[in-house]
């Protein structure tokens, strides 16, 4: 079954940015007192709730027909008709107000599954605040609070396990149907995703044409090379969203996001001519999120000037700075130049993410890292990091445990992932650390040794007590 694709709709600040972020647990949506900060949809990977799900958060509607609003208002006709639910969220602390009817009777004409969501509830009687909004006709509101989390992961449950897929519905990539290493080549479009991959078969497999959108849909070709079988993933361009105009591109985000999620390795392709835009780092985004092999491929490199090339690099140092462990490839996929060092590093990334290690042999790089470069100290204590060992693959995750490891800074992380990536050649993939703070089984417990130590200095204080009276007493005794 296909991800599901859920999308949040509502009035301006009613809290959609602050839910959003909820959900996917990030940062990724800017979030403020002040309505309309929200235009362009954004799409995530949610994190909150026991299932899998993308969440698109929108702008808000006002009803406004100037400026940037009827804009915002496609944005959100997008989002809605792509989504397989639709959140519909209000303002508890506002009550019902007369734009929240018009919204949902907007949402109405879509006839998606809706589920009125009444935000900002916090402090406040759950039934007493989502009375007024049972005259709306959307069932049983749901009463939460998507800044401090109440009633979240309940209500997001309650969505996914409700959402049905219509018979002949379309289906995810299939893992049991594509063995071997998968590799997604995605980015904008035309810029040469489909001819690269027609250069790595060594034949017209995809329709290759110099028109953006040639390709519309995610298209898997399982192919062999060298006895290793591969499946490559080529994916719909990902336009800027005020550019998607035809509804059979509203997809492609989803599509992308699915096709990374699946996959070995992700080939990011940029366009040499017209070098690294908004639109390349905001795949670049999703593709880190995906947390999958990372490569990165600049076409048409034999068609651009020395001065654009200087540029280029210049941009591949500066503006990629961040990931420093993928590495980048000049290549021209019409004329093949740079093709085969590039599949042969794909290789090389998918040897690396699949890696195993021995939990001995992390633990010899932890000892060492921690020799070279000890932990700051935290409240005037040393933070100690006592064992490692791995919690995943593809990407791998390293479980570190220890005391206090929970106050480390950002920096001794990077320089704990930097030290694993190089002893155990991660080349390519991004390294997550998590930590556990190991539980003093003491802590909270009355100490039995302190407990025996005040008996013994209550006995012995009563001991002196008493001798030193009954000398007293015989002194009288002999002055008399």
């Amino acid at each position: 079954m296909k991800k599901p694709v859920i999308a949040i709709v509502g009035r301006p600040n009613v809290g959609k940015s602050t839910l959003f972020n909820r959900l996917t647990r990030s940062r990724d949506a800017l979030v403020a007192d002040y309505p309309g900060l929200t235009r362009d949809r954004q799409y995530g990977t949610g994190r909150t709730g026991n299932h899998p799900y993308i969440i698109v958060d929108t702008g808000g509607l006002s009803g406004e027909q100037e400026g940037v609003e009827p804009v915002m208002a496609s944005q959100v006709n997008l989002a809605i008709e792509e989504a397989d639910a639709v959140l519909f969220l209000v303002d508890g602390r506002a009550g019902l107000l007369t734009a929240d009817e018009e919204v949902a009777s907007y949402i109405r004409r879509f006839n998606k599954p809706t589920y009125l969501v009444v935000n900002k509830s916090e402090g406040r009687d759950a039934q007493i605040i989502s009375a007024d909004f049972f005259q709306m006709g959307l069932g049983q509101p749901h009463v939460i609070s998507s800044a401090h989390g109440d009633n979240v992961n309940n209500t997001i449950d309650i969505v996914i396990s409700n959402i049905a897929m219509t018979e002949g519905a379309e289906e995810s990539f299939n893992l049991d149907d594509h063995p071997g290493v998968r590799v997604a080549v995605i980015g904008r479009p035309n810029v040469g995703k489909s001819t690269l991959i027609n250069r790595i078969l060594g034949e017209d497999r995809l329709v290759a044409f110099d028109l953006p959108g040639t390709t519309r849909d995610s298209i898997f070709v399982p192919f062999e090379k060298n006895g290793q079988e591969y499946t490559l993933i080529d994916t719909a361009g990902v336009r800027r969203r005020k550019n998607i105009k035809q509804k059979i591109e509203k997809f492609s985000i989803v599509k992308a996001i699915e096709a990374m999620e699946s996959c070995n390795v992700v080939i990011l392709v940029i366009d040499g001519l017209e070098g690294i835009t908004d639109q390349d780092l905001t795949l670049l985004g999703l593709a880190l999120e995906s947390g999958r092999g990372l490569v990165i491929a600049v076409n048409k490199w034999d068609s651009i000037s020395k001065e654009q090339k200087k540029e280029i690099k210049h941009q591949l140092e500066y503006k990629l700075q961040f990931v420093e462990y993928a590495k980048k490839h000049l290549i021209s996929a019409l004329h093949g130049s740079g093709v085969n060092d590039l599949f042969k590093t794909v290789k090389n990334v998918y040897h690396a993410v699949m890696k195993k290690v021995s939990t001995s042999q992390l633990n010899r790089v932890l000892e060492q890292a921690v020799l070279d470069h000890q932990p700051p100290l935290i409240s005037g204590r040393r933070v100690k990091l006592r064992y490692a060992h791995l919690g995943g693959i593809n990407p791998p995750r390293l479980i570190i445990h220890g005391n206090q490891v929970d106050k480390l800074p950002k920096a001794y992380t990077t320089y704990l992932k930097n030290v694993f990536r190089k002893a155990f050649k991660w080349d390519g993939t991004p390294v997550f650390i998590e930590y556990k703070t190991s539980t003093n089984p003491f802590e909270n417990k009355k100490s039995s040794f302190k407990h025996r130590r005040g008996q013994s200095e209550t006995q012995a204080t009563n001991t002196f007590l008493k001798r030193k009276n009954k000398k007293k007493t015989q002194t009288k005794r002999r002055s008399n």
